[in-house]
Protein backbone atom coordinates (compact mmCIF):
# COMPACT_ATOMS: atom_id res chain seq x y z
CA UNK A 1 0.00 0.00 0.00
CA UNK A 2 1.06 3.49 -0.81
CA UNK A 3 0.29 5.59 2.10
CA UNK A 4 0.16 9.26 1.66
CA UNK A 5 3.50 11.80 2.59
CA UNK A 6 3.51 14.53 4.12
CA UNK A 7 5.70 15.82 1.58
CA UNK A 8 2.53 15.90 -0.72
CA UNK A 9 1.26 19.45 -2.36
CA UNK A 10 -1.40 20.27 0.28
CA UNK A 11 -4.81 20.56 -0.87
CA UNK A 12 -6.00 24.43 -1.83
CA UNK A 13 -7.84 25.99 1.03
CA UNK A 14 -10.99 27.86 0.63
CA UNK A 15 -12.92 30.29 2.67
CA UNK A 16 -14.55 27.39 4.78
CA UNK A 17 -12.00 25.24 5.37
CA UNK A 18 -9.54 28.21 6.64
CA UNK A 19 -12.76 28.85 8.93
CA UNK A 20 -12.27 25.34 10.46
CA UNK A 21 -8.99 25.67 10.52
CA UNK A 22 -9.36 28.76 13.06
CA UNK A 23 -12.11 26.48 14.96
CA UNK A 24 -9.38 23.83 15.29
CA UNK A 25 -6.37 26.17 16.20
CA UNK A 26 -8.60 27.85 18.79
CA UNK A 27 -9.88 23.91 19.85
CA UNK A 28 -6.50 22.53 19.95
CA UNK A 29 -5.07 25.58 22.62
CA UNK A 30 -7.02 23.67 25.18
CA UNK A 31 -5.23 21.27 27.04
CA UNK A 32 -5.19 17.41 26.70
CA UNK A 33 -8.84 16.06 26.86
CA UNK A 34 -7.99 14.14 30.14
CA UNK A 35 -7.50 17.21 31.64
CA UNK A 36 -9.78 19.30 29.87
CA UNK A 37 -12.62 17.07 31.84
CA UNK A 38 -11.09 17.49 35.32
CA UNK A 39 -11.11 21.42 34.99
CA UNK A 40 -14.37 21.16 33.90
CA UNK A 41 -16.25 19.06 36.65
CA UNK A 42 -14.13 21.16 38.85
CA UNK A 43 -15.53 24.47 37.15
CA UNK A 44 -19.23 23.00 37.90
CA UNK A 45 -18.19 22.31 41.08
CA UNK A 46 -17.39 26.29 41.63
CA UNK A 47 -20.32 27.40 39.31
CA UNK A 48 -22.86 25.35 41.46
CA UNK A 49 -21.60 27.10 44.09
CA UNK A 50 -21.99 30.80 42.90
CA UNK A 51 -25.09 29.95 41.43
CA UNK A 52 -26.57 28.27 44.50
CA UNK A 53 -25.38 31.48 46.55
CA UNK A 54 -27.62 33.25 43.69
CA UNK A 55 -30.65 31.68 44.36
CA UNK A 56 -30.84 30.55 40.45
CA UNK A 57 -34.08 28.84 39.37
CA UNK A 58 -36.61 28.64 36.42
CA UNK A 59 -40.31 26.93 36.96
CA UNK A 60 -40.59 23.34 36.35
CA UNK A 61 -42.89 22.79 32.77
CA UNK A 62 -43.33 19.31 34.34
CA UNK A 63 -46.57 18.66 36.24
CA UNK A 64 -46.60 19.01 40.23
CA UNK A 65 -46.44 15.02 41.22
CA UNK A 66 -44.35 13.97 38.46
CA UNK A 67 -41.18 11.77 39.09
CA UNK A 68 -38.38 14.32 40.09
CA UNK A 69 -40.76 17.22 40.06
CA UNK A 70 -39.91 19.36 43.54
CA UNK A 71 -42.89 20.35 45.80
CA UNK A 72 -42.65 23.76 44.83
CA UNK A 73 -42.67 23.53 41.34
CA UNK A 74 -38.88 25.02 40.86
CA UNK A 75 -35.64 23.52 39.03
CA UNK A 76 -33.54 25.75 41.20
CA UNK A 77 -29.44 24.79 40.90
CA UNK A 78 -27.97 22.66 43.42
CA UNK A 79 -24.58 23.70 44.93
CA UNK A 80 -21.76 21.37 45.51
CA UNK A 81 -19.84 23.56 47.31
CA UNK A 82 -21.65 23.11 50.67
CA UNK A 83 -20.95 20.14 53.42
CA UNK A 84 -24.05 17.88 51.36
CA UNK A 85 -22.69 18.80 48.30
CA UNK A 86 -18.35 17.48 49.17
CA UNK A 87 -19.88 14.39 50.68
CA UNK A 88 -22.29 13.46 47.57
CA UNK A 89 -18.47 14.07 45.41
CA UNK A 90 -16.59 11.60 47.59
CA UNK A 91 -19.05 8.97 48.36
CA UNK A 92 -20.34 8.54 44.96
CA UNK A 93 -16.61 9.28 42.79
CA UNK A 94 -16.44 5.44 42.48
CA UNK A 95 -20.09 4.97 41.28
CA UNK A 96 -19.99 8.13 38.63
CA UNK A 97 -16.93 6.17 36.96
CA UNK A 98 -18.21 2.27 36.77
CA UNK A 99 -22.07 3.31 36.36
CA UNK A 100 -20.98 5.34 33.17
CA UNK A 101 -23.18 3.69 30.67
CA UNK A 102 -20.67 3.75 27.39
CA UNK A 103 -17.39 2.31 29.28
CA UNK A 104 -19.52 -1.06 30.02
CA UNK A 105 -20.62 -0.84 26.78
CA UNK A 106 -17.26 -0.60 25.29
CA UNK A 107 -15.48 -2.80 27.56
CA UNK A 108 -17.87 -5.52 26.94
CA UNK A 109 -17.58 -5.53 23.43
CA UNK A 110 -14.59 -4.79 23.44
CA UNK A 111 -13.94 -8.02 24.72
CA UNK A 112 -15.87 -10.11 21.68
CA UNK A 113 -14.29 -7.83 19.05
CA UNK A 114 -10.63 -8.20 20.98
CA UNK A 115 -11.28 -12.54 19.39
CA UNK A 116 -11.74 -11.25 15.99
CA UNK A 117 -9.29 -8.43 15.50
CA UNK A 118 -6.40 -10.94 17.32
CA UNK A 119 -7.70 -14.20 15.24
CA UNK A 120 -7.40 -11.93 11.94
CA UNK A 121 -10.77 -11.56 11.15
CA UNK A 122 -11.53 -8.17 10.81
CA UNK A 123 -8.33 -7.88 8.94
CA UNK A 124 -9.45 -10.11 6.27
CA UNK A 125 -13.10 -9.17 6.25
CA UNK A 126 -12.14 -5.23 5.58
CA UNK A 127 -9.38 -6.64 2.55
CA UNK A 128 -12.23 -8.51 1.11
CA UNK A 129 -14.53 -5.26 1.22
CA UNK A 130 -12.06 -2.87 0.33
CA UNK A 131 -10.63 -5.00 -2.67
CA UNK A 132 -14.21 -5.93 -4.11
CA UNK A 133 -16.15 -2.64 -3.33
CA UNK A 134 -16.19 0.02 -6.01
CA UNK A 135 -13.38 2.77 -4.24
CA UNK A 136 -15.84 5.52 -5.21
CA UNK A 137 -18.76 4.48 -3.29
CA UNK A 138 -16.92 3.47 0.44
CA UNK A 139 -17.81 6.69 1.51
CA UNK A 140 -21.50 6.41 1.02
CA UNK A 141 -21.57 2.65 2.09
CA UNK A 142 -19.77 3.64 5.40
CA UNK A 143 -22.50 6.73 6.15
CA UNK A 144 -25.49 4.62 5.08
CA UNK A 145 -23.94 1.88 7.21
CA UNK A 146 -23.57 4.11 10.29
CA UNK A 147 -26.95 5.48 10.47
CA UNK A 148 -29.02 1.96 10.07
CA UNK A 149 -26.61 0.99 12.34
CA UNK A 150 -28.58 2.79 15.36
CA UNK A 151 -31.29 -0.18 14.98
CA UNK A 152 -28.64 -1.96 16.83
CA UNK A 153 -27.71 1.03 19.55
CA UNK A 154 -23.86 1.10 20.24
CA UNK A 155 -22.98 -1.01 17.49
CA UNK A 156 -22.00 1.69 15.24
CA UNK A 157 -20.03 3.58 17.81
CA UNK A 158 -17.87 0.87 19.18
CA UNK A 159 -17.29 -1.36 15.72
CA UNK A 160 -18.22 0.86 12.55
CA UNK A 161 -15.85 3.50 13.77
CA UNK A 162 -12.74 2.13 14.29
CA UNK A 163 -13.17 0.03 11.11
CA UNK A 164 -13.77 2.59 8.92
CA UNK A 165 -10.63 4.21 10.29
CA UNK A 166 -8.79 0.84 9.06
CA UNK A 167 -10.97 0.63 6.32
CA UNK A 168 -9.68 3.93 4.66
CA UNK A 169 -6.11 3.77 6.13
CA UNK A 170 -6.25 -0.09 3.40
CA UNK A 171 -7.22 2.44 1.04
CA UNK A 172 -4.36 5.10 0.94
CA UNK A 173 -6.56 7.30 2.63
CA UNK A 174 -7.01 9.56 5.38
CA UNK A 175 -7.84 7.20 8.23
CA UNK A 176 -9.64 10.29 10.35
CA UNK A 177 -12.09 11.19 7.36
CA UNK A 178 -13.00 7.70 7.45
CA UNK A 179 -14.14 7.77 11.00
CA UNK A 180 -15.19 10.92 10.79
CA UNK A 181 -17.90 9.34 7.56
CA UNK A 182 -18.69 6.80 10.53
CA UNK A 183 -19.42 9.21 13.27
CA UNK A 184 -21.71 11.67 11.22
CA UNK A 185 -23.65 8.47 10.16
CA UNK A 186 -23.82 6.69 13.79
CA UNK A 187 -24.42 10.25 15.84
CA UNK A 188 -25.14 12.83 13.31
CA UNK A 189 -28.14 10.36 11.57
CA UNK A 190 -28.70 9.66 14.74
CA UNK A 191 -32.59 9.86 14.46
CA UNK A 192 -32.84 9.06 10.88
CA UNK A 193 -33.37 5.28 9.81
CA UNK A 194 -34.84 2.91 7.69
CA UNK A 195 -36.14 0.39 10.84
CA UNK A 196 -38.06 1.38 13.94
CA UNK A 197 -35.02 1.81 16.54
CA UNK A 198 -34.58 1.46 20.55
CA UNK A 199 -35.17 5.60 20.79
CA UNK A 200 -38.44 5.97 19.05
CA UNK A 201 -40.69 4.20 21.33
CA UNK A 202 -38.61 6.12 24.34
CA UNK A 203 -39.12 9.33 22.82
CA UNK A 204 -42.88 8.55 21.76
CA UNK A 205 -43.62 7.67 24.96
CA UNK A 206 -42.22 11.08 26.61
CA UNK A 207 -44.18 13.00 23.67
CA UNK A 208 -47.38 11.45 24.83
CA UNK A 209 -46.94 12.32 28.50
CA UNK A 210 -46.13 15.97 27.01
CA UNK A 211 -49.30 16.37 25.26
CA UNK A 212 -51.49 15.01 27.80
CA UNK A 213 -51.01 18.13 29.32
CA UNK A 214 -53.54 19.60 26.85
CA UNK A 215 -55.06 16.61 25.60
CA UNK A 216 -55.30 13.88 28.49
CA UNK A 217 -56.43 11.13 25.98
CA UNK A 218 -53.91 11.54 23.05
CA UNK A 219 -51.80 8.94 21.69
CA UNK A 220 -48.09 8.70 20.35
CA UNK A 221 -46.91 6.09 18.51
CA UNK A 222 -43.07 4.40 18.14
CA UNK A 223 -44.04 4.79 14.31
CA UNK A 224 -44.71 8.56 14.82
CA UNK A 225 -41.58 9.54 12.53
CA UNK A 226 -40.85 6.56 10.34
CA UNK A 227 -41.63 7.92 7.11
CA UNK A 228 -39.98 11.01 7.78
CA UNK A 229 -37.18 9.46 9.65
CA UNK A 230 -36.74 6.71 6.51
CA UNK A 231 -37.06 9.49 3.86
CA UNK A 232 -34.02 11.29 5.84
CA UNK A 233 -31.78 8.01 5.85
CA UNK A 234 -30.94 8.86 2.13
CA UNK A 235 -30.33 12.61 2.60
CA UNK A 236 -27.98 12.27 5.45
CA UNK A 237 -26.44 9.62 3.50
CA UNK A 238 -26.10 11.86 0.75
CA UNK A 239 -24.54 15.19 2.69
CA UNK A 240 -22.72 13.15 5.24
CA UNK A 241 -21.15 11.87 2.01
CA UNK A 242 -20.68 14.84 0.10
CA UNK A 243 -19.26 16.77 3.19
CA UNK A 244 -16.82 13.76 4.14
CA UNK A 245 -15.13 13.57 0.07
CA UNK A 246 -15.18 17.76 -0.87
CA UNK A 247 -14.94 19.12 2.64
CA UNK A 248 -13.73 16.72 5.91
CA UNK A 249 -11.17 15.10 3.35
CA UNK A 250 -9.41 17.14 1.54
CA UNK A 251 -8.87 19.38 5.26
CA UNK A 252 -7.23 16.74 6.49
CA UNK A 253 -4.91 16.44 3.81
CA UNK A 254 -2.22 13.75 2.86
CA UNK A 255 -1.94 11.69 6.22
CA UNK A 256 1.51 11.32 7.88
CA UNK A 257 1.34 8.04 9.38
CA UNK A 258 4.44 8.54 11.62
CA UNK A 259 1.79 10.23 13.98
CA UNK A 260 0.10 7.16 14.82
CA UNK A 261 0.17 4.45 17.19
CA UNK A 262 2.26 1.72 15.19
CA UNK A 263 -0.09 -1.18 16.70
CA UNK A 264 -2.45 0.43 14.77
CA UNK A 265 -1.17 0.30 11.33
CA UNK A 266 -1.16 -3.25 9.37
CA UNK A 267 0.68 -2.52 5.99
CA UNK A 268 -0.86 -5.74 4.87
CA UNK A 269 -3.95 -4.91 4.59
CA UNK A 270 -4.10 -4.63 0.65
CA UNK A 271 -2.59 -7.73 0.05
CA UNK A 272 -4.92 -10.41 -1.52
CA UNK A 273 -6.67 -12.86 0.56
CA UNK A 274 -3.89 -16.03 1.21
CA UNK A 275 -6.11 -19.53 0.74
CA UNK A 276 -6.33 -20.42 4.72
CA UNK A 277 -7.74 -16.63 5.05
CA UNK A 278 -10.97 -17.45 2.51
CA UNK A 279 -11.52 -20.73 3.92
CA UNK A 280 -11.55 -18.83 7.66
CA UNK A 281 -13.68 -15.91 6.03
CA UNK A 282 -16.32 -19.13 4.75
CA UNK A 283 -16.15 -20.49 8.29
CA UNK A 284 -16.62 -17.24 10.08
CA UNK A 285 -19.88 -16.77 8.07
CA UNK A 286 -21.10 -20.32 8.75
CA UNK A 287 -20.71 -19.49 13.09
CA UNK A 288 -22.16 -15.85 12.07
CA UNK A 289 -25.19 -17.57 10.54
CA UNK A 290 -26.00 -19.83 13.20
CA UNK A 291 -25.51 -16.47 15.53
CA UNK A 292 -28.03 -14.66 13.28
CA UNK A 293 -30.19 -18.01 13.67
CA UNK A 294 -30.23 -18.32 17.71
CA UNK A 295 -31.10 -14.12 17.59
CA UNK A 296 -34.05 -14.94 15.34
CA UNK A 297 -35.23 -18.18 18.15
CA UNK A 298 -35.38 -15.29 20.82
CA UNK A 299 -36.94 -12.88 19.00
CA UNK A 300 -39.08 -13.53 16.35
CA UNK A 301 -41.93 -16.76 17.59
CA UNK A 302 -43.99 -15.44 20.22
CA UNK A 303 -42.80 -17.71 23.00
CA UNK A 304 -39.50 -15.59 21.81
CA UNK A 305 -37.59 -15.26 25.20
CA UNK A 306 -36.31 -11.97 24.60
CA UNK A 307 -39.29 -10.54 23.52
CA UNK A 308 -40.75 -7.57 25.63
CA UNK A 309 -42.12 -10.04 28.55
CA UNK A 310 -45.18 -8.03 29.29
CA UNK A 311 -46.91 -6.80 25.74
CA UNK A 312 -44.31 -9.17 23.46
CA UNK A 313 -43.14 -6.22 21.59
CA UNK A 314 -40.18 -7.09 20.04
CA UNK A 315 -38.56 -3.30 19.83
CA UNK A 316 -39.20 -1.85 23.24
CA UNK A 317 -37.56 -5.30 24.17
CA UNK A 318 -34.47 -7.57 26.25
CA UNK A 319 -33.58 -8.02 22.66
CA UNK A 320 -32.48 -4.29 21.88
CA UNK A 321 -32.12 -3.12 25.62
CA UNK A 322 -29.25 -5.53 25.96
CA UNK A 323 -27.86 -5.88 22.31
CA UNK A 324 -24.11 -5.13 23.07
CA UNK A 325 -24.76 -8.82 24.22
CA UNK A 326 -25.06 -10.05 21.14
CA UNK A 327 -21.87 -7.85 20.14
CA UNK A 328 -19.84 -9.87 22.21
CA UNK A 329 -21.31 -13.43 21.16
CA UNK A 330 -21.16 -12.00 17.50
CA UNK A 331 -17.40 -11.67 17.60
CA UNK A 332 -16.28 -14.06 20.17
CA UNK A 333 -18.04 -16.82 18.35
CA UNK A 334 -17.27 -15.15 14.27
CA UNK A 335 -13.58 -14.84 15.42
CA UNK A 336 -12.90 -18.23 17.36
CA UNK A 337 -14.55 -19.71 13.97
CA UNK A 338 -11.78 -17.88 11.76
CA UNK A 339 -8.91 -18.09 14.14
CA UNK A 340 -9.66 -22.04 14.38
CA UNK A 341 -10.01 -22.00 10.49
CA UNK A 342 -6.33 -20.63 10.16
CA UNK A 343 -4.32 -22.28 13.13
CA UNK A 344 -3.99 -19.16 15.37
CA UNK A 345 -6.61 -20.18 17.86
CA UNK A 346 -5.77 -23.73 19.07
CA UNK A 347 -6.85 -23.35 22.45
CA UNK A 348 -8.85 -20.84 25.96
CA UNK A 349 -5.51 -19.51 26.44
CA UNK A 350 -5.52 -17.50 22.81
CA UNK A 351 -8.79 -16.79 23.49
CA UNK A 352 -8.72 -15.41 26.72
CA UNK A 353 -5.32 -13.46 25.04
CA UNK A 354 -6.99 -11.89 22.85
CA UNK A 355 -9.58 -10.35 24.98
CA UNK A 356 -6.77 -9.42 27.50
CA UNK A 357 -5.08 -7.70 24.89
CA UNK A 358 -8.21 -5.65 23.62
CA UNK A 359 -8.88 -4.62 26.88
CA UNK A 360 -4.98 -3.20 27.29
CA UNK A 361 -5.70 -1.03 24.17
CA UNK A 362 -7.95 1.05 26.40
CA UNK A 363 -5.90 2.66 28.69
CA UNK A 364 -6.36 6.34 27.50
CA UNK A 365 -10.02 5.56 27.47
CA UNK A 366 -10.72 4.63 30.42
CA UNK A 367 -8.88 7.05 32.50
CA UNK A 368 -10.38 9.94 30.18
CA UNK A 369 -14.27 8.43 30.91
CA UNK A 370 -13.38 8.47 34.52
CA UNK A 371 -12.92 12.15 34.56
CA UNK A 372 -15.49 12.84 32.14
CA UNK A 373 -17.86 10.56 33.81
CA UNK A 374 -17.57 13.01 37.25
CA UNK A 375 -18.22 15.80 34.39
CA UNK A 376 -21.37 14.64 33.76
CA UNK A 377 -22.39 13.34 36.93
CA UNK A 378 -21.38 16.78 38.36
CA UNK A 379 -23.40 19.03 35.80
CA UNK A 380 -26.54 16.52 36.19
CA UNK A 381 -26.63 16.99 40.14
CA UNK A 382 -26.18 20.57 40.12
CA UNK A 383 -29.50 20.86 37.51
CA UNK A 384 -27.96 23.46 35.71
CA UNK A 385 -28.52 21.45 32.22
CA UNK A 386 -31.97 21.50 32.90
CA UNK A 387 -31.80 25.46 33.71
CA UNK A 388 -30.29 26.07 30.57
CA UNK A 389 -33.36 23.91 29.01
CA UNK A 390 -35.90 25.98 30.52
CA UNK A 391 -34.25 29.06 29.62
CA UNK A 392 -33.82 28.57 25.73
CA UNK A 393 -37.46 27.07 25.60
CA UNK A 394 -39.19 30.07 27.43
CA UNK A 395 -36.43 32.19 24.90
CA UNK A 396 -38.52 30.58 22.24
CA UNK A 397 -41.54 31.18 23.63
CA UNK A 398 -41.36 35.31 23.89
CA UNK A 399 -40.48 35.31 20.34
CA UNK A 400 -44.47 34.93 19.75
CA UNK A 401 -43.78 33.00 16.52
CA UNK A 402 -46.50 30.87 15.01
CA UNK A 403 -46.39 30.03 11.57
CA UNK A 404 -44.54 27.16 10.39
CA UNK A 405 -41.14 29.24 10.18
CA UNK A 406 -41.21 28.58 13.95
CA UNK A 407 -39.98 25.05 13.45
CA UNK A 408 -36.31 26.30 12.01
CA UNK A 409 -35.88 28.19 15.42
CA UNK A 410 -37.15 25.93 17.74
CA UNK A 411 -34.54 23.10 15.89
CA UNK A 412 -31.74 25.46 16.21
CA UNK A 413 -33.06 25.92 19.85
CA UNK A 414 -33.47 22.18 20.86
CA UNK A 415 -29.32 21.93 18.62
CA UNK A 416 -28.41 24.35 21.01
CA UNK A 417 -29.34 23.06 24.19
CA UNK A 418 -28.14 19.65 23.34
CA UNK A 419 -24.64 21.05 23.50
CA UNK A 420 -25.22 20.94 27.08
CA UNK A 421 -27.88 18.03 27.86
CA UNK A 422 -26.34 15.15 25.72
CA UNK A 423 -28.92 12.73 26.11
CA UNK A 424 -31.73 12.98 23.90
CA UNK A 425 -34.15 11.04 26.20
CA UNK A 426 -32.93 13.69 29.33
CA UNK A 427 -33.43 16.57 26.92
CA UNK A 428 -36.84 15.93 25.73
CA UNK A 429 -38.13 14.95 29.42
CA UNK A 430 -36.93 18.01 30.14
CA UNK A 431 -37.74 20.68 27.10
CA UNK A 432 -40.98 18.07 25.50
CA UNK A 433 -43.28 19.99 28.40
CA UNK A 434 -42.80 22.90 27.19
CA UNK A 435 -41.88 22.80 23.68
CA UNK A 436 -45.36 20.16 23.10
CA UNK A 437 -48.01 21.93 24.95
CA UNK A 438 -47.03 25.54 23.37
CA UNK A 439 -46.66 24.58 19.94
CA UNK A 440 -49.93 21.91 20.05
CA UNK A 441 -51.68 25.74 21.40
CA UNK A 442 -50.84 27.15 18.11
CA UNK A 443 -52.16 24.18 15.93
CA UNK A 444 -48.99 21.74 15.22
CA UNK A 445 -49.52 17.76 16.01
CA UNK A 446 -47.14 16.20 18.98
CA UNK A 447 -45.81 13.79 16.28
CA UNK A 448 -44.15 16.76 13.97
CA UNK A 449 -42.82 18.66 17.31
CA UNK A 450 -41.53 15.46 17.73
CA UNK A 451 -39.80 15.07 14.40
CA UNK A 452 -38.79 18.73 14.34
CA UNK A 453 -37.06 18.09 18.25
CA UNK A 454 -35.04 15.11 16.36
CA UNK A 455 -33.45 17.04 14.05
CA UNK A 456 -32.04 19.65 16.24
CA UNK A 457 -30.87 16.72 19.05
CA UNK A 458 -28.56 14.59 16.08
CA UNK A 459 -27.07 17.44 14.36
CA UNK A 460 -24.98 18.49 17.23
CA UNK A 461 -24.19 15.23 18.72
CA UNK A 462 -21.13 15.01 16.98
CA UNK A 463 -19.66 18.27 18.52
CA UNK A 464 -20.41 18.37 22.27
CA UNK A 465 -18.34 16.73 24.40
CA UNK A 466 -21.96 15.59 26.11
CA UNK A 467 -22.56 13.09 24.09
CA UNK A 468 -21.82 9.76 25.88
CA UNK A 469 -19.48 8.68 23.23
CA UNK A 470 -17.36 10.93 22.17
CA UNK A 471 -14.50 10.28 24.27
CA UNK A 472 -14.57 7.07 23.35
CA UNK A 473 -14.41 8.59 19.46
CA UNK A 474 -11.47 10.79 20.57
CA UNK A 475 -9.95 7.77 21.86
CA UNK A 476 -10.22 6.25 18.54
CA UNK A 477 -8.81 9.13 16.61
CA UNK A 478 -6.12 9.52 19.06
CA UNK A 479 -4.88 6.21 17.90
CA UNK A 480 -4.24 7.59 14.33
CA UNK A 481 -2.95 10.75 15.38
CA UNK A 482 -1.34 10.82 18.88
CA UNK A 483 -0.95 14.28 18.59
CA UNK A 484 -5.07 15.06 17.92
CA UNK A 485 -6.52 17.21 20.23
CA UNK A 486 -10.59 18.10 21.08
CA UNK A 487 -10.12 21.49 19.07
CA UNK A 488 -9.41 19.06 15.68
CA UNK A 489 -12.44 16.71 16.61
CA UNK A 490 -14.68 18.90 16.86
CA UNK A 491 -13.32 21.01 13.69
CA UNK A 492 -13.38 17.80 11.58
CA UNK A 493 -17.29 16.92 12.78
CA UNK A 494 -18.44 21.03 12.34
CA UNK A 495 -19.15 21.02 8.56
CA UNK A 496 -21.59 17.92 9.17
CA UNK A 497 -23.54 19.52 11.54
CA UNK A 498 -23.87 23.04 9.57
CA UNK A 499 -24.74 20.77 6.79
CA UNK A 500 -27.38 18.97 8.55
CA UNK A 501 -28.99 21.73 10.51
CA UNK A 502 -29.56 23.44 6.80
CA UNK A 503 -30.53 20.83 4.86
CA UNK A 504 -32.61 18.71 6.89
CA UNK A 505 -34.38 21.48 8.61
CA UNK A 506 -35.38 23.02 5.15
CA UNK A 507 -36.35 18.94 3.93
CA UNK A 508 -38.70 19.16 7.22
CA UNK A 509 -40.17 22.24 5.86
CA UNK A 510 -40.48 21.04 2.29
CA UNK A 511 -42.00 17.57 3.77
CA UNK A 512 -44.51 18.96 6.57
CA UNK A 513 -45.78 22.09 4.93
CA UNK A 514 -45.06 22.40 1.08
CA UNK A 515 -45.97 18.92 0.08
CA UNK A 516 -48.14 18.09 3.28
CA UNK A 517 -46.66 14.88 3.95
CA UNK A 518 -47.26 13.00 6.82
CA UNK A 519 -44.26 12.44 9.50
CA UNK A 520 -45.62 8.42 10.17
CA UNK A 521 -48.31 6.63 10.21
CA UNK A 522 -51.34 7.77 11.16
CA UNK A 523 -49.61 11.10 12.36
CA UNK A 524 -51.51 14.61 11.49
CA UNK A 525 -49.63 17.38 10.94
CA UNK A 526 -51.58 20.16 12.79
CA UNK A 527 -53.65 19.66 16.02
CA UNK A 528 -57.52 19.66 16.24
CA UNK A 529 -58.17 20.19 12.78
Amino acid sequence: MQTPTPSEAPPRRNTFTRFLDGVEWLGNLLPHPVTLFAILAFGIVLLSGLFGWMGLAVEDPRPVGARGVAEDGMIRAVSLLNGDGIRRIFTNLVTNFTSFAPLGVVLVAMIGVGVAEKSGLLSAAVRSMVLSAPRHMVTVAIVFAGIVSNTASEVGYVVLIPLAGAIYYALGRHPLAGMAAAFAGVSGGYSANLLIGTIDPLLAGITQEAARLIDPDYVVLATANWYFMAASTFLITAIGSLVSIFIVEPKLGPYDASRADPTILDERMMEPLRNEEKKGLIWAGVAILGVFALMALTLVPEWGVLRNPENGDRIDSPFFGGFVVWILIFFVVSGYAYGRAVGVMKTDTDVIDAMAAALASLGLYILLVFFAAQFVAFFNWTNLGAITAVGGAQFLKDTGMTGPLVFFLFILMCAVINLSLGSASAQWAVTAPIFVPMLMLIGYSPEVIQAAYRIGDSSTNIITPMMSYFGLILAWATRYDKKLGVGTLIAMMLPYSIFFLLFWSGFFFLWTFVFGLPVGPGSPTYYGV
